[in-house]
């Protein structure tokens, strides 16, 4: 399970953990210009004045032919069909007029209306009903993507006013554009609307389907706060844009649009406040805030589940109290973020990049439905690309904070794997490697040196505890710059280290004891022996692995041949063979 979690980490971390912190702003700076690129882009490409409109609010007995003929004989509200308007969600719905200017183009043409709302849109003539249709609508009339859409006969001139009707409903109307344009100009249009917001949602999934695998490998809920987040925010999207309906054609969303867009957008902002409490660390950078956030975030389920209940006190409480809370908890986050982010949290900084630019285009959309920045058409569009461009920020930072995470662990598992004083490795640690070396097999000799420095105690008291320290650091210094990379050296205890050798002869062993012998004489360090040599010397005992050997009979053995070559006079080493401990070229480490 380990391995396969190292492998999940590495693909994840291709996606941005590997950069540098500098790689990483800018690769967000050069996110957040193609996303400005694009809402400028789309700005650019807003429909041309070819229209115009006029709108009354509705009657009960109102007759098609006579509102054509009222519209004709006096005027009504104008308005521009090419800038976003909303209209009155009046009890009997609104009358929309829409006539073509000149010049006229003859042949088939298709009466777009985007960003409709969620009510029913109704097309009459001079006798009646046309056709009616809305997102929602499964039926068999024609069905745009991301808009409704009317087809206008060639048999109908282009000078013939449309009559539209708005029906009805109890849910918020949406800010429209109208256009008329030939079959061509709107296939080619409906299919890079259609390109567009699916690559924006497949970005929003693919970042949360890999997240959600974070968080079940890493069992860490700041993904999966993410992951929640992401899904609830797409699902808003989805459903405001129609896009699960058309060309998703999940049609048992249909009827719940509304219900669940509400517990969409309060549970969206409950788990990205949740997110950012763990992701932005509020507890270390701005404690005084936790209390604050943590209130917003469970108080935003309780007005979904309020309104749920179909209790009408209950549910108009909900509803009165949603938007204010909205606003005010979206402030709480931002103020919360900057503050940490100003703090030192770095993973703070994500947070603002992907989060602020969602906030300041979640208040455009809004003040649009309010009948303002009718002149911005794009908005509704700009707001599915920025959840993209939020998710893939986030995922960045994600990776940031894995990679942070990660090093933490390494570096914790290297302080508790390591001998604090010498920097080797401890003895649980080292016998761990071991016993991994033994467990591969007899492929390759194994030699163990077990080495205890001679008269250490000696050194202790005579020239105190600080300078043994010195000394068992100039050591292990000193054994670690003979051995190869691959030798597992490591403090047994003590004035003790072992060293395992792999791929090492008998005879090869015994030499390498042999120059660690002379290395340690030549550090020059005095014990304060009342002898004429009185420098630190080290015996060393060696133990080749036999087949039954374990970890600890191979150290026994080594350890035996030591106390013998201790015996024996010290600053020599003494190899273990069948017969018990055996002295080896004694003469020649004494040698300087």
């Amino acid at each position: 399970m380990p391995r396969v979690r190292n492998d999940v980490q590495h693909v994840f971390l291709g996606l941005g953990m590997g950069f540098s912190a500098r790689r990483q702003r800018a690769l967000v700076h050069r996110l957040l210009k193609a996303s400005l690129f694009f809402c400028l882009l789309l700005a650019g490409t807003a429909s041309a004045d070819t229209l115009a409109g006029n709108w009354r609010e509705a009657r009960p007995d109102d007759v098609p032919a006579e509102v054509l003929r009222e519209a004709e004989n006096r005027p009504l509200a104008a308005f521009d069909p090419s800038r976003m308007q909303v209209f009155p969600n009046s009890p009997s719905g609104t009358w929309v007029i829409l006539r073509t200017l000149p010049p006229w183009t003859s042949g088939n043409r298709v009466l777009s209306i985007r960003t409709p709302g969620l009510g029913t849109v109704t097309l009459y003539d001079e006798h009646g009903r046309v056709a009616g249709t809305s997102l929602e609508d499964f039926g068999p009339a024609l069905h745009g993507h991301g808009r409704l859409i009317f087809e206008i006969p060639a048999s109908t001139p282009a000078s013939r006013p449309l009559l539209l009707r708005f029906e009805p409903t109890t849910m918020p109307p949406g800010a429209v554009t109208m256009t008329v344009e030939p079959w061509r100009d709107y296939l080619r249009e409906d299919g890079g609307w259609v390109v567009f917001a699916t690559a924006c949602f497949a970005v929003m999934m693919t970042m949360a389907l890999m997240a959600l695998c974070f968080a079940l490998i890493l069992r860490d809920m700041t993904f999966g706060w993410y992951v929640a987040y992401l899904l609830c925010y797409a699902l808003i999207q989805g459903l405001k844009s129609g896009y699960v309906f058309h060309p998703l054609e999940i049609q048992s969303l249909a009827g719940l649009a509304d219900t669940l867009g509400a517990a969409a957008t309060a549970l969206s902002v409950s788990f990205a406040a949740l997110f950012m409490l763990r992701f932005a660390k509020v507890d270390d950078y701005v404690p005084l805030m936790r209390i604050p956030v943590l209130a917003f975030a469970i108080g935003m389920p309780v007005l979904t589940v309020l309104r749920a209940t179909g209790i009408g006190v209950l549910v108009d409480t909900s509803q009165l109290l949603l938007q204010p809370l909205l606003l005010l908890g979206a402030l709480v986050l931002l103020v919360t973020g900057a503050t940490a982010a100003l703090r030192g949290s770095r993973h703070a900084w994500f947070f603002l990049i992907g989060w602020t630019p969602l906030l300041i285009l979640t208040a455009l959309c809004g003040a649009q439905q309010q009948g303002m920045l009718a002149g911005a058409p794009w908005l509704p569009d700009a707001a599915i690309a920025i959840g993209a461009f939020e998710a893939v920020v986030l995922s960045i930072g994600l990776s940031d904070r894995a990679l942070t995470i990660r090093h933490d662990r390494d570096r914790a598992r290297q302080l508790a794997d390591s001998d604090p004083l010498t920097g080797v490795l401890n003895r649980r640690a080292w016998t761990d490697a071991a016993l991994q070396v033994l467990e591969q097999g007899m492929s390759r000799p194994i030699a163990l040196l077990f080495l205890d420095l001679d008269h250490f105690k000696s050194l202790n008291d005579c020239y105190g505890h600080a300078t043994g320290d010195r000394a068992l650091v100039a050591v292990a210094a000193a054994l670690r710059d003979e051995l190869r990379p691959t030798d597992l050296l490591g403090r047994f205890g003590g004035e003790e280290f072992v060293a395992l050798l792999q791929g090492v002869e008998k005879e090869n062993a015994v030499q390498i004891a042999t120059r660690l012998c002379r290395r340690v004489h030549r550090l020059d360090v005095h014990t304060g022996q009342a002898q004429a040599d009185d420098l630190l010397t080290v015996s060393i005992g060696v133990a080749m692995r036999s087949p039954a050997d374990t970890v600890q009979s191979l150290t026994e053995r080594a350890d035996t041949a030591m106390y013998a070559a201790k015996l024996s006079g010290r600053n020599q080493v003494v190899c273990s063979g069948p017969s018990g401990p055996a002295l080896v070229r004694r003469n020649e480490v004494k040698l300087r």
